[in-house]
């Protein structure tokens, strides 16, 4: 069982990014692609509740299943986010979706994002496009993580480890929203960005 340690950071200006990205040697590994994504879960939510995401991604033309919960242990510092993660390739996500809703659960909440994908050896930035900004994530290490942070120029005081689901909540409180997925459409239909 792997560990995935991240934060994520708002961005402001993508082109800046990516050259203090290129700048810190960094490569890009996926050019930007579009994501869409499938949460399920039972319809009374219970893995909500658990802290838990069963995924089903479309990426780049590639289906992944992914699981996430909690570490049962503290991880000894919160200024990370921290997740086990359980992930593979599928060949085909819309079959499985099939089989998912067949076994009762529920197509709880569908996101969508471009994303790029950079590497520099030893961890992962990715820039999300999202319909409610721009963000990136560093995924590595903990160490690695402020180090890397520190030379991209962002303060830990800027550190994100709330979800994509949490950030649209907060999304929609600011808002007034009461749309349910984050997609671009039912976004841009429902209000404009700030």
């Amino acid at each position: 069982m792997a560990i995935e340690t991240e934060i994520k950071f708002r961005i402001a200006d993508l082109a800046n990014l990516a050259q203090r990205l290129e700048a810190a040697g960094f490569r890009v590994e996926t050019p930007r692609s579009f994501e869409s994504n499938v949460l399920y879960d039972t319809p009374d939510r219970q893995m909500r509740t658990r802290t838990e995401i069963l995924r089903i991604r479309n990426y780049a033309g590639r289906w992944t299943l992914t699981h996430k919960r909690m570490p049962a242990g503290a991880p000894g510092e919160s200024r990370h986010k921290h997740r086990i993660e359980t992930e593979t390739a599928i060949s085909d996500g819309d079959a499985l979706s099939s089989v998912f809703l067949s076994l009762g659960l529920v197509a709880a909440f569908r996101y969508e994002k471009w994303r790029t994908e950079w590497h520099d050896g030893e961890g992962h930035c990715v820039i999300d496009e999202t319909p409610i900004g721009n963000y990136a994530e560093l995924e590595g290490p903990p160490e690695w993580i402020d180090r890397t942070a520190k030379r991209l120029g962002v303060d830990p005081a800027e550190y994100l480890t709330l979800s994509y689901g949490r950030l649209f909540d907060l999304w929609r409180q600011q808002h007034g929203s009461s749309v349910e997925d984050l997609t671009f459409a039912t976004v841009s239909q429902s209000a404009p960005l700030q």
